[in-house]
């Protein structure tokens, strides 16, 4: 057995090494290109309040780490310890040195699928000290507010960001999208894949990339040192690995990995000065629109070369195997005339799974529909099938856990369609408002939904929608999602109060987008909704009305 997990802690430890000698090497000409920072991160001193308020946010999970000590322990004694804790934290602060008895992670392989033989079909789940992860909360909380101040992150990067979704990013390429179609042009997406991105990140290029955006001297030299000497081993069950060292990628599992891995990336969108990347962390989405098909496919194998050449530069494998195109529209394309990365074709797709959302050519959301409708049903039998043991309380928390997130997830991009393509949902909810009450196979729901206290189909729809509306409205938006609403001159008289202005489309799949059908809907919203002091008061009241509509 301690060959095995000797055998695990290797070959996890040398996947991004093995990654990284494998790309092209190339002169690093990128680093000059990132402008210089002026201001620089300081690192403010912690307090007894601030790690004790960082440590009751954490979840409480039992997994037990290096020296045994899972967060739900750490919470119950937290304001016992507290105060030589915020000493060790400060300290660290103040020499710009990381504890090393916290960069030793314990990683848990977790089986995926296909041969259990093979330590490729295992993902590392690795499991930091507990102290280390409020140490790194207190960095990131710093980092993050000096990164936003100085408008670092590029606003195309939505991963890991506050006030930044995956429905989002999504309703940013859409609407790229479905701008080029309404002027009757070529468009085309390109979804590319990163073999293990976060794994091979170099820690020399990061760190000097991190002194030019800013985060230098006792900061700088902090990173460096958090960086640095880690090591890892693999445990199964009773059994553990000999320690090994890391020499690349950021730390799995970890509160500063994501965080990084945005700066790392970061100049990526400086690259090509045409094409339109949209990311959440390392999922890189590429979006190009043209008046000539010849011209888009030149331009787009133009720009894919440069930046292929950046991803080499940078240690980053691009897997272009997985990396597929999409073009959209009913225009007629020249398959002769391939999309290609150094020469290889890319796999052209009609439909592609993005963030999560089925996207398609068309952008009909029929592939979506068709995904979740499987998925939903799967969990109604489950629903079904547990409904004689347990009361109606316990039915909806279940559909609530199972069932609902399919409904809701970016629902305000695709769930704006042609009403025949989403009639399946609609039936497939109605059936699980039945299996909740116990009810019969014909009954109507009209009334089950407001006892359960829950929203149909196309009232999730126009809700979600109305989210988006009233963070725009409240300017709450990132900036080129918020440059999308504008609004409407002489809006803020009594009877027009907030109203934005609708855009004029051509097509009908331009009418579905949020910037179109979401402002009708904001539009017809009452006063008392659009003066909403926060978000949640607006989604209590807009729930609330729905509700009293069922009831009539």
């Amino acid at each position: 057995m301690s060959n095995i997990v000797d055998g695990f802690n290797k070959f996890f430890i040398n996947v991004g090494p093995e990654l990284a000698a494998d790309i092209p090497c190339q002169k690093n000409e990128n680093i000059s290109n990132i402008k210089p920072n002026p201001f620089s991160l300081f690192l403010s001193a912690t307090n007894e309040q601030e790690v004790i308020n960082i440590t009751l946010k954490c979840k409480s999970k039992s997994s037990m780490d290096y020296h045994d000590i899972n967060m739900s322990v750490v919470k119950q004694v937290i304001l016992n310890i507290a105060s030589p804790l915020t000493y060790i934290c400060n300290l660290s602060f103040q020499s710009g040195c990381f504890p090393k008895k916290m960069k030793i992670a314990k990683v848990i392989p977790l089986y995926k699928s296909n041969d259990k033989h093979s330590f490729t079909n295992y993902r590392p789940i690795s499991l930091l000290p507990q102290f280390s992860k409020i140490l790194e909360k207190l960095f990131n909380s710093r980092l993050e507010k000096f990164l936003e101040k100085h408008k670092i992150i590029n606003v195309g990067q939505y991963g890991f960001r506050t006030q930044r979704t995956t429905s989002m990013a999504i309703i940013e390429a859409v609407e790229e999208i479905t701008n080029a179609l309404d002027k009757n042009k070529y468009a085309v997406g390109i979804f590319v894949d990163l073999k293990k991105a976060f794994d091979t990140i170099n820690h020399s290029i990061l760190l000097d990339k991190l002194e030019r955006y800013g985060v230098r001297g006792k900061a700088g030299n902090w990173l460096k040192s958090y960086l640095t000497g880690r090591e890892q081993y693999v445990s199964i069950g009773h059994y553990h690995s000999e320690k090994l060292g890391i020499t690349c990628g950021v730390p799995q599992g970890s509160v500063l990995g994501p965080k990084l891995f945005n700066v790392y990336i970061n100049d990526i969108f400086d690259v090509s000065q045409v094409l339109k990347l949209i990311l959440f962390a390392d999922d890189t989405n590429i979006f190009f629109s043209s008046d000539d098909y010849t011209d888009l496919v030149m331009t787009v194998n133009r720009e894919l070369k440069l930046i292929k050449k950046w991803m080499d530069i940078n240690k980053l494998s691009l897997n272009i195997n997985k990396t597929k195109a999409m073009f959209f529209g009913n225009l007629k394309y020249n398959i002769e005339l391939p999309i290609t990365i150094e020469g290889v074709p890319i796999d052209n797709v009609s439909e592609n799974k993005f963030l999560g959302v089925v996207i398609d050519n068309k952008i009909s959301w029929k592939p979506h529909v068709r995904h979740i409708k499987t998925k939903i049903s799967r969990s109604l039998a489950v629903l079904n099938k547990v409904k004689p043991y347990l009361d109606k309380d316990a039915l909806r928390t279940l559909y609530c856990t199972l069932v609902l997130p399919y409904f809701t997830y970016c629902v305000e991009v695709w769930g704006n369609t042609y009403k025949n393509t989403t009639n399946p949902l609609v039936t497939v909810q109605k059936r699980a408002l039945r299996i909740i009450h116990k009810a019969g196979y014909l009954d109507h729901t009209h009334k089950l939904f407001l006892q359960a206290k829950l929203l149909k189909f196309q009232d999730l729809v126009n809700y979600n929608t109305s989210i988006i509306l009233y963070k725009a409205f409240n300017k709450l938006l990132p900036a080129n999602l918020q440059s999308i609403f504008e609004i409407r001159e002489r809006a803020y008289n009594v009877r027009g109060f907030g109203q934005f202005k609708l855009p004029r489309t051509r097509t009908t799949r331009k009418g579905f987008c949020v910037s179109v059908c979401g402002v009708k809907i904001w539009n017809s919203l009452s006063l008392q909704l659009k003066q909403c002091k926060n978000i949640h008061r607006f989604k209590f009241l807009y729930k609330q009305l729905v509700w009293s509509q069922y009831n009539q």
